[in-house]
């Protein structure tokens, strides 16, 4: 498909092949004009595919995969041809120049469609550290930022405006236009496995957080040079009982026993305020809420009518788009796996009566979901209506349309080679790692603090790479030989695998295992130590902080920006984004949806020193 002069010299894409400039083709028209236009063109099979969105695999050098993928399920001609789908998650992207040449061949590909309608294309975070195919994927060719608790670190919104504005250059070279992020969920359950990539407890925070995220990725209003902000997850992931994650049945409920529900919904008030381009509510239900005097069912936001029409819809005014989380209709079998569909409260209704139940409480795509078979039967079995089909097609056009993806879905090979992770970023990215590192301990030794460190400091290691250790510092081969130890440790975690994903969520007791506090405690008996821990949630590290002479956390920080911080050559200035408790049962004694209010923390919300 070429771009066509009309009569009139206005160049257009000639999408439907009829040889002249529809309203829909128009790039002169508004998008809601456009939207209506093509609205009125579509089959039921074509309006039936805008409302499924799925995982989609790149192929060896950027070629179209035809075939099932490691996650996604069928060949891409299938889905974007047979399906009439375009809405895909791509997951692994190993270069950008590859994926900007398979962004170019599914955009030919969706040019042989009767209206030529072209793809979206979405991804979870991947500008950080976390690797997790349920939840983010590490940077790979991008730039590489701190996880979002590490911005949350920083206490400074124009990072965060800096870092989304980066993230969207970087997005659009490839072809990437929504970015199903920010998630803006309160952490305030310090067991919750999902935390690293929320902003943290801070409501405040938090809130402005979001409004600079969205202003970096989509800017003032969406148009064709944003990305799509997707804020999730409505109303507030959090509270989750026992901090056990609603990927998993048995952490389906999601629970109010500090009356904060309130402050978990500022976030999201925040970005409808901000026009986020869509909403993604969680798979947990609610268990004994009410809103206004009203109990709400204990069904997953996913299927709450009182949720997502009542509270979003109605009493926030959004009318933008609604994207489930992923796989709520049908089990997810990969390899010899499973993870069960999350129809959490409502497990007892099949796929059928799923589809209808989410499009009753008022969302507008399926996330994760590709059955758009079944959704065409329950249309013309007169059990939902086209009318009802219409008004989420309507949606979904209407941001593609504001992206520009009608006039030019197609990007540069070389552009997104010489965008996506250059040096420039890449340091603007490394500069906010070492920023972000917070310094919880510092104690004197020999009559000076410990931090910073001198370049002839003979420092013994663990947990860190030799040569960035060796760019920074003089290695000693033994805790006997040095002037001091620094060892990076992991948070803490109870290892799972019976389910799909579960290996990749860290749940359960937040209590450093008793060997390492033994080990590290006869290192600090030889040399003064430094501990460094990764917080993808809290640690209890009572049991350490008296044998340490210095403590610092981190959100998603290399080795290089680690030790830059700890020699000074970059000044550390993260404070805590959650607060660190004292001890488990502090944790278990605390209300779940309440943040930062653990009896007596270690170390409370904001902690941190200067060096």
């Amino acid at each position: 498909m070429h771009n066509t002069t009309a009569p009139d010299r206005i160049e257009f894409r000639d999408l439907n092949g009829n040889g002249r400039m529809d309203p829909y083709e128009d790039p002169r028209l508004s998008a809601e004009e456009r939207t209506e236009d093509l609205l009125s063109r579509l089959s039921l099979e074509e309006k039936v595919g805008l409302l499924f969105h799925t995982v989609i695999e790149i192929g060896p050098e950027g070629t179209v995969l035809e075939e099932p993928g490691a996650i996604s399920k069928s060949p891409t001609s299938e889905v974007i041809l047979d399906r009439a789908m375009n809405h895909f998650n791509v997951h692994r992207i190993e270069d950008a120049r590859a994926a900007a040449r398979w962004n170019n061949a599914i955009q030919r590909l969706a040019e042989k469609t009767p209206h030529g309608i072209p793809v979206t294309i979405s991804t979870d975070p991947r500008h950080g550290f976390l690797e997790n195919v349920g939840a983010s994927f590490t940077a790979g060719p991008f730039s590489q930022w701190p996880d979002g608790l590490g911005l949350a670190a920083l206490r400074d919104p124009d990072v965060v405006r800096e870092f989304a504005r980066r993230a969207r250059d970087e997005y659009r070279a490839v072809g990437i236009r929504m970015a199903l992020h920010p998630q803006v969920d309160l952490a305030s359950e310090p067991r919750w496995a999902r935390q690293l990539q929320t902003f943290g407890a801070d409501t405040d925070l938090v809130v402005a957080y979001t409004r600079a995220y969205l202003e970096g990725f989509q800017g003032a209003t969406p148009d064709s040079t944003s990305v799509a902000c997707v804020t999730k997850h409505f109303p507030g992931a959090g509270a989750q009982l026992d901090g056990e994650d609603a990927h998993f049945p048995y952490g389906r409920e999601q629970v109010y026993p500090g009356g904060a529900f309130e402050e978990h919904l500022r976030p999201f008030t925040a970005a409808v305020e901000h026009g986020t381009a869509a909403i993604m509510p969680y798979y947990g239900m609610p268990v004994g809420l009410e809103i206004d005097g009203v109990p709400i069912e204990e069904a997953g936001f996913g299927y709450n009518k009182q949720i997502l029409t009542g509270l979003l819809r109605e009493k926030l005014g959004y009318d933008g788009l609604i994207i489930t989380d992923w796989e709520l209709v049908n089990d997810n079998p990969v390899g010899d796996q499973v993870l069960p569909a999350r129809a959490w409260g409502v497990e007892e209704l099949d796929a059928r009566e799923r589809l209808v139940r989410i499009l009753d409480a008022g969302a507008d795509q399926f996330g994760g979901e590709q059955c758009t078979d079944l959704l065409l039967d329950l249309v013309r079995d007169g059990v939902v209506a086209e009318s009802r089909i219409d008004e989420s097609a309507r949606r979904v056009l209407l941001v593609k349309f504001r992206l520009g993806l009608f006039d030019d879905p197609f990007v540069d090979e070389e552009a997104a080679a010489a965008i996506v992770g250059n040096a420039e970023t890449r340091q603007a990215g490394s500069e906010a790692q070492a920023r972000s590192v917070t310094v919880l301990k510092n104690s004197v030794v020999l009559g000076a603090p410990l931090l910073p460190l001198s370049r002839g400091a003979r420092v013994y290691a663990e947990g860190i790479e030799p040569e960035a250790l060796a760019r920074a510092v003089t290695p000693a081969a033994t805790p006997q030989e040095a002037d001091l130890a620094i060892v990076r440790i992991d948070a803490p975690f109870e290892p799972r695998d019976d389910l799909f994903l579960e290996s990749y969520f860290h749940q359960g007791s937040l209590e450093l295992p008793p060997g390492l506090v033994h080990r590290l405690g006869m290192i600090a008996q030889q040399t003064p130590l430094i501990v460094d821990v990764a917080l993808d949630r809290p640690a209890i590290l009572t049991p350490l902080i008296d044998a340490l002479a210095g403590l610092t956390v981190t959100f998603g920080v290399s080795d290089d920006a680690l030790l830059a911080a700890l020699t000074g050559r970059i000044t550390p200035q993260g404070r805590l984004p959650v607060e660190l408790p004292r001890s488990m049962q502090a944790v278990r004694e605390s209300a779940p949806d309440a943040p930062a209010n653990t009896p007596d923390p270690l170390f409370p919300l904001g902690s941190g020193l200067e060096i």
